[in-house]
Formats: structure tokens, sequence, C-alpha cells
């Protein structure tokens, strides 16, 4: 039996991509692994609600696993999961970061502390180039949060493609790796059926005082006859 591994899943592009490459390299990724907010109803950087995330995961043929927390509690909760997960079999996980060292110094210690190992298919890859592959392989994704301290509330609530990357501005690199904005990812083809949504609008939140009282823009999806919000 090959080793079974699993991928840290935000419902974005570079997970995606992550998990795309991972496939294509023979690795066994059975589940994904999401965190939500202390609601457990959205994602906790994205906004996507939980039942997007599971839509995702029925048509990628993958199990969902969720782990559910505050900022503070965050990474022993994420350690208690990757724990569980190796009592089950799993032995990776695939990230998607691609250049921040912080972040994989980050995952490499969460997943030592549970015995697992961290894979990172797209590290120190140009990010455009990731972009662009990302694009022509035909995955389709909405942008759904920007930082406003970097882009305005016209950047959300679109399409990812080729006419958004142009209009970025020069601060703004194309894959977003410094939070600028983040997306949900709903067709491509490692998908069996696209992720059907509709979006209830844009919405404007400020960040507490600890985290800099940024202004973020979030388009807020849901799935159809839905009742979250």
């Amino acid at each position: 039996m090959s080793i079974q591994s699993m991928a840290s899943w935000s419902g974005g592009k570079d997970s995606c991509l992550a998990l795309w490459r991972a496939q294509k390299a023979g690795i066994n990724v059975t589940r994904l692994l999401t965190a939500l907010d202390e609601s457990g109803v959205k994602t906790r950087s994205h906004g996507v609600t939980k039942d997007l995330i599971c839509a995702q995961g029925q048509f990628l043929g993958m199990r969902n696993t969720f782990i559910s927390a505050s900022w503070q509690e965050y990474e022993k909760r994420f350690i208690d999961q990757l724990i569980l997960l190796h009592a089950q079999g799993i032995r990776e996980v695939i990230f998607g970061d691609i250049d921040l060292i912080t972040h994989r110094e980050w995952e490499e210690m969460v997943c030592a502390k549970a015995g697992l190992a961290a894979l990172l298919p797209l590290w120190n890859e140009d990010r455009l180039a990731l972009v662009y592959e990302f694009l022509e392989a035909g995955f389709k994704a909405r942008v759904v949060c920007v930082d406003g301290s970097f882009l305005d509330d016209s950047f959300v609530g679109v399409e990812f493609n080729q006419e958004y990357i142009d209009r970025l501005p020069p601060n703004v690199d194309a894959c977003g790796e410094n939070g600028e904005f983040h997306t949900f990812v709903y067709d491509g083809p490692i998908f069996q059926h696209p992720v059907q949504w509709e979006s209830l609008g844009k919405k404007a939140y400020i960040s507490p005082k600890e985290y800099g009282e940024k202004t973020y823009y979030f388009d807020l999806l849901r799935a159809p006859n839905s009742k979250t919000d």
C-alpha cells in the first residue's frame, strides 16, 4: 500500500496547484485539511464557507477534515489534528507555499511534532510562471478576499485571469504570496464537476488592533440554496 498524504487546503489557487503537482508526481493524496474560524462556518483567512470547501473535496474525490480555532489557538489545534491524522495513516502533508521561509519553517515544525513530512511542490519556483501554469492548465478561480492595504474592492469578487493580473499594481505580485489577495478554485482538470456557488456581494472587514486594524474586502460566496451568509 502506498503512503497516504494529505493537502493543507485553503481552497485557493496555490494549494490547488500544489495538490495537482503532487498527484502528477504519483503522491497518494486522500484528504484535505482546512482551518476554519472560531464559528466553524468560514475558512480562517479566505472567508469561504465550509459547505463550499466540502463541495471542493467531493468533486476532487477527497475526504475533508477541519479544525476550528482562533489565531491564538491555531497552532495547537493544527498540531493536535496532525497527530490524529498520523494515527489514521497519514504520513505526508502537502503545502502550497512558494518562497516565504517563515511559512516553510512553521510547516516543517508542526509536521515534525506529529511525525509527518512536509512537502512543498511549488517551493522556490517563479511566482508568475506558477500563475500561468495554473491558468493554462484550465483551472478557474474567483478572487474572494483582498487586503485593502494593497487593493481596493474592485479587485475582489471577480475572476482570477489574465485581465486581473494585468490590472494589478506594481507592488502586488501575480501570486499574492504576501497575502494581497486570496482565491477560491471552482473548476479545473482535477475536478470531477465544477463547484456551484453564488455571491451575496462584497463586505468590508477591519481586523482587530492586535493585527494592525487592516481593512479586508470579502466576496461573500455560498453554495446555492445554502442559508449560510
